[in-house]
């Protein structure tokens, strides 16, 4: 059995949102409770995070960004933009989240576990370097890669995105950068509206963002075909060092922000998919960072088949 590192923190569930918000405390109450009702809570190695340090941030976000989101927090609870909440607590929150980014990568880093998932919230992959959108404030998983290249001399990272929404934030962070090889699969046409295939990468980074855009109704069968056929040829031929995963989980056939057919099995074998390229290529090195899931059953059962496979 694999040594699995949970990160969470309770502060998360301070990210009010108002009622209503899909992104609601609810998500990581009810599955941290049902994890705690299976078998594998006991099994993982539970971590508290620390707040990541804002020079981290800096990595990825301009520090005048990072100042306006603290200013806006400082205000109490209003909308960024139409969809993105924040309260006062909302950037410490924030800080917590990339945190549990940073924190999980020294953990696999430093061989304390082999891999990791992060509860967090608030989600980041739509927060672009600067600017708020789409539930995120900070880019967690985009920090998270800069930080293994900054501070572990990692050389080459992939990040496999598969929350049904395109990660417009890190596909931006990294379009340039021939080191962070950025895939998502995602449902298209959807918000953001961005992540066609056309969409490779610039300059030096040409090649190193690919992107399936989906149709809705897409099952398990689809996506596996994806995973183990283009996906493991790309990431195959790439040869990164570690593996980031941001694991959204809102392409569940119930979720109601989107209209795909993924079931928690679905979402099992993708996992394995990515174990096995970790352990061909990253020494098993995988950290994966939560980002969407709305439907609250279909969440909790959907991270817990994702940690079971990362524990087998």
């Amino acid at each position: 059995m694999s040594k699995v590192g949970f990160y969470f923190h309770k502060d998360y569930l301070k990210h009010k949102t108002g009622s209503g918000h899909p992104e609601r405390p609810e998500r990581l109450q009810d599955l941290t409770q049902h994890l705690k009702e299976t078998d594998i809570f006991a099994k993982l190695t539970h971590f508290s995070p620390g707040t990541c340090e804002v020079d981290r941030i800096k990595e990825v976000h301009p520090g005048h960004y990072i100042e306006t989101i603290k200013n806006a927090c400082k205000n109490g609870s209003h909308y960024l933009d139409s969809d993105t909440v924040v309260c006062e607590d909302s950037y410490e929150i924030a800080l917590l989240a990339a945190g549990a980014a940073t924190n999980a990568c020294d953990s696999v880093m430093k061989g304390k576990v082999e891999c990791a998932f992060c509860a967090v919230r608030p989600p980041g992959h739509h927060a672009e370097p600067g600017r708020a959108m789409g539930f995120c404030l900070f880019n967690n998983v985009a920090i998270a890669a800069k930080y293994l290249q900054n501070h572990h001399s990692i050389k080459k990272i992939c990040i496999i995105d598969w929350d049904v929404h395109h990660g417009n934030g890190t596909q931006n962070a990294f379009y340039d950068d021939p080191t962070v090889f950025y895939i998502s699969i995602h449902q298209h046409p959807l918000y953001p509206g961005t992540g066609l295939a056309e969409e490779k990468g610039h300059g030096e980074g040409e090649g190193t963002t690919l992107n399936f855009p989906s149709p809705a109704a897409f099952s398990d069968k689809e996506y596996l075909q994806i995973f183990e056929n283009d996906i493991t040829n790309a990431v195959s031929e790439f040869k990164p060092e570690f593996i980031l995963v941001s694991a959204g989980f809102d392409a569940h056939r119930n979720d109601p922000l989107a209209n795909m057919n993924v079931s928690e099995e679905g979402f099992a074998r993708m996992t394995r998919v990515i174990l096995d390229l970790s352990g061909e290529f990253c020494r098993g090195r995988m950290v994966s960072v939560l980002e969407g899931g709305y439907d609250l059953d279909a969440l909790s059962g959907s991270v817990e088949h994702h940690l079971r496979e990362m524990l087998e």
